[in-house]
């Protein structure tokens, strides 16, 4: 647990900041009740639900992590903001009983759930937790990211006691599919040396009908598909992530 605390920390620590003022923007132009409860399913370390508490949203943020929901916390704190904060899973968390006028969720949050089945346990979640005529806000990976973009991509950053080495692969046998093996090498004062923490990260993505089909199942409707945050508004082959706007029917 210790080492995903780290991971966890160090994550949060090399998140590109510019791709949180890019999702606070589109969330600005996108939610139709700012004056409503939102809740940033997936929030993470709490980054993205800070800047919309200072815009006046009030704003929850539920996540998997207890790690990551620490990381929100001191942010919070350190912003000067309260920012309530729940830990769960997305596909199933049917014991809380409260419902927000919107969810957002960032980051291809979705695109790590295993399969459609579980995809869709999470969208009847969502709806379950909406209100009448709430507002569902979100992104996935496109399959231009996992079969073009992905396969081969490496990302390798260091500064005087960390290095990060991010590489990605495509994989063959599972449609869309794209694994990413991230290792840190982290410097550490009783040994006098680094610490290697290594984790592997598998994505999975659909083509945009299939969203659309789970949406409606799930019971959404009124579905809008765009993208690089909303400034694409006709999507094509080579979009590498998509954004969607639904609503509860």
């Amino acid at each position: 647990m210790a080492n995903y605390a780290t991971f966890a920390k160090l994550y949060d620590d090399l998140f590109d900041e510019s791709a949180y003022e890019d999702w606070f923007q589109y969330a600005l132009k996108t939610i139709v009740n700012p004056q409503g409860k939102l809740l940033e399913l997936a929030g993470g370390a709490g980054r993205l639900a800070i800047m919309l508490k200072q815009a006046g949203f009030d704003v929850t943020v539920f996540d998997l992590s207890e790690e990551m929901l620490t990381l929100a916390m001191q942010h919070a704190r350190e912003a000067g903001v309260d920012l309530p904060l729940i830990q769960g899973d997305m596909r199933e968390w049917s014991d809380y009983p409260e419902k927000f006028a919107t969810i957002t969720s960032f980051a291809d949050s979705f695109n790590y759930l295993a399969n459609e089945d579980e995809m869709l346990m999470a969208f009847k979640q969502v709806a379950a937790h909406l209100e009448d005529a709430g507002q569902f806000v979100f992104d996935v990976i496109s399959p231009y990211q996992t079969d073009v973009y992905y396969p081969g991509y490496m990302y390798n950053w260091h500064d005087e006691e960390t290095a990060f080495m991010w590489s990605s692969y495509g994989i063959e046998e599972q449609a869309h599919t794209a694994e990413h093996e991230l290792t840190f090498f982290v410097y550490d004062e009783a040994i006098d040396g680094y610490k290697q923490i290594q984790e592997i990260h598998t994505e999975r993505t659909y083509p945009v009908a299939t969203y659309m089909r789970l949406l409606e199942t799930a019971g959404f409707e009124n579905i809008q598909v765009t993208g690089d945050f909303g400034r694409q508004t006709e999507i094509d082959d080579a979009t590498p992530r998509w954004f969607f706007s639904a609503t509860k029917k």
